[in-house]
């Protein structure tokens, strides 16, 4: 039987050859906005070395609160656009592919931080996670326009010749925020229960697929924590994420990617499934797993200089040939090893390398 992970996969318009992606890691290496030559060759080494879809790094949609580091990259503007045009163009000239993420932190961000430090932040309900009142909430037509923002950075993904768009609705950033009834009280059409709260998403998901066209796959990230609340959960039972879900899906979005902080956690009692196994059981659609994937531990002791030891990967080659999931995104592993998915390619399991949290600060 041949490898699950290097089976190649097909959506829309997208061609991989197999069924690694690389996930989107944030790391502040774009002055002002705009990704430079370093940027493009971080992603081109891994595209080169059997990295089936390069995910980038959040990059930020049209709206001056969308961030608080001025070194996170804009796609939007004639500077930034064109940066990420070349670096489209290195990622494809090594036979890769690559889709922009495109973001928005909302109410993480605080105002007085950023590319335009002066402008206010979005949020649903300009709430904090403790219920805190901030300001006043947007209008119908101030959250309308976020949508539109959206739906621009897709038409220009789709223009610059991207492969796919991922929309970053997860880990308590601004989507994620409307998602969450701590943080969205509207009473108009984005508020109210956990269906009707995923509408904002919705529109969203909508926007893109007429900005961008037909062939260009469109991908959401969702989670049920948040980084306000690692024990949040969005939907507490199978229905209620079925329920949730299918808003998604009748809006037209093409993949899933399940965030988890470890990907072999079941999601719910009763099922070893994790996220993406019941996402892709409950919608039929294609799904990517997420969290600690070849590594020992999750992700947040890196923020705090821990190291993690490299793990082997029999589980996720065995959960793949169930089909439980469709693809697999790798973060700090290949943060860490340019060269992780043609090591495990070439079936050189012990030459996988330990994590150990300096590559977060590296452009290598």
């Amino acid at each position: 039987m041949s490898h699950p992970f290097f089976k190649p996969f097909s959506c829309r318009g997208l061609e991989m050859p197999n069924r690694i992606v690389m996930a989107p890691m944030t790391r502040s290496f774009s002055p002002n906005g705009v990704p430079g030559d370093n940027v493009a060759g971080y992603y081109t080494r891994r595209a080169a070395a059997d990295v089936g879809l390069i995910l980038t790094e959040g990059t930020l949609v049209g709206r001056k609160g969308a961030a608080n580091d001025a070194n996170m990259p804009l796609f939007h503007g004639d500077e930034p656009l064109k940066a990420w045009g070349e670096v489209c163009e290195q990622v494809h000239s090594v036979g890769g592919k690559i889709a922009p993420q495109i973001w928005h932190m909302g109410m993480v961000r605080k105002p007085g931080t950023g590319h335009y430090p002066d402008a206010p932040s979005d949020s649903p309900s300009s709430l904090t996670h403790t219920g805190k009142q901030v300001g006043q909430a947007p209008s119908t037509k101030q959250v309308e326009d976020m949508v539109a923002a959206y739906g621009r950075a897709a038409g220009e993904a789709a223009k610059l010749g991207f492969d796919a768009v991922e929309i970053h609705g997860a880990h308590g950033y601004l989507i994620d925020q409307f998602f969450w009834e701590v943080m969205n009280a509207r009473e108009d059409k984005y508020g109210g229960g956990l269906v009707e709260r995923a509408k904002f998403a919705a529109e969203i998901i909508a926007e893109c697929r007429r900005a961008a066209g037909a062939d260009m796959p469109i991908i959401l990230r969702f989670s049920q924590w948040k980084q306000q609340d690692y024990a949040a959960k969005l939907a507490k039972t199978p229905q209620e994420l079925e329920a949730f879900l299918q808003v998604f899906v009748d809006a037209g979005v093409d993949i899933l990617h399940c965030s988890q902080r470890r990907y072999q956690e079941p999601e719910f009692e009763g099922s070893d499934l994790n996220l993406a196994g019941w996402a892709k059981k409950i919608t039929g659609l294609p799904t990517i797993t997420v969290g600690s994937i070849g590594l020992s531990s999750d992700f947040f002791g890196a923020f705090a200089g821990q190291g993690s030891a490299a793990a082997p990967l029999d589980d996720l080659v065995e959960r793949m040939d169930k089909g439980e999931f469709d693809l697999i995104a790798i973060g700090r592993a290949l943060l860490q090893d340019p060269n992780w998915a043609s090591k495990v390619k070439d079936g050189k399991l012990d030459a996988l390398e330990d994590y150990d949290a300096v590559a977060l600060a590296t452009l290598s």
